[in-house]
């Protein structure tokens, strides 16, 4: 066999540790407005700050190898459009209670419109089961799908959210997880630009 060029031996990105549904009290470690064509979001990237879980995030992202890795630990708050309807509504209704989880979590601190200000605070987040498909396949993973007051989920005051299964699933079902994640430099992935 010929050698080629930039071979490397090393370990190939594999199975990746999910996060068990629960609730668990983290650290903000960036918020940022984004925009996509769907809607406007922000987006909060924490990692677990307390408990046997601490450090998750950080862990799975410099052990991660793959070339395009994306730090997992966020949570992404649709801002609302202030266009009076039903949806917008709920919208609104669930960044209060997200911002009011933050401000019950970090004694004086009152949410300013500014989300750098979020930036090391202390809040709980809830994760569920959530169904994923990709290229016919699925499988289960968890998500961050609420936050919580840091001190109900200390004192275990929460309920697991209900799974969430796909909508129209398709049939082959594998314990693949998608590889939503990467980038081998030091840097977070909020700390270059145009990351995440």
């Amino acid at each position: 066999m010929r050698a080629f060029k930039g071979y490397e031996a090393k370990k190939q990105g594999g199975a990746r540790g999910i996060l068990p549904a629960g609730g668990y009290v983290a650290k903000i470690l960036n918020a940022e407005e984004k925009r996509y064509d769907w809607g406007d979001v922000l987006l909060i990237s924490f990692d677990i700050s307390e408990g046997e879980r601490t450090g998750f995030f950080s862990k799975d992202y410099q052990e991660n190898s793959n070339e395009d890795k994306k730090w997992r630990g966020t949570y992404r708050l649709h801002i609302p459009k202030d266009d009076g309807s039903e949806k917008d509504g709920w919208t609104k209704n669930t960044f209060g209670s997200a911002m009011w989880a933050i401000e019950e979590s970090n004694q004086g601190y009152t949410w300013n419109w500014d989300e750098k200000s979020l930036n090391g605070k202390t809040v709980g987040v809830l994760f569920r089961n959530k169904e994923w498909e990709m290229n016919g396949n699925t499988g289960w993973t968890t998500e961050c799908c609420k936050l919580e007051s840091a001190d109900d989920i200390r004192n275990g005051k929460f309920r697991i959210p209900k799974d969430k299964p796909l909508k129209n699933k398709q049939s082959n079902t594998s314990d693949f997880v998608p590889n939503v994640e990467a980038d081998d430099g030091e840097k977070l992935p909020w700390e270059t630009e145009g990351a995440l």
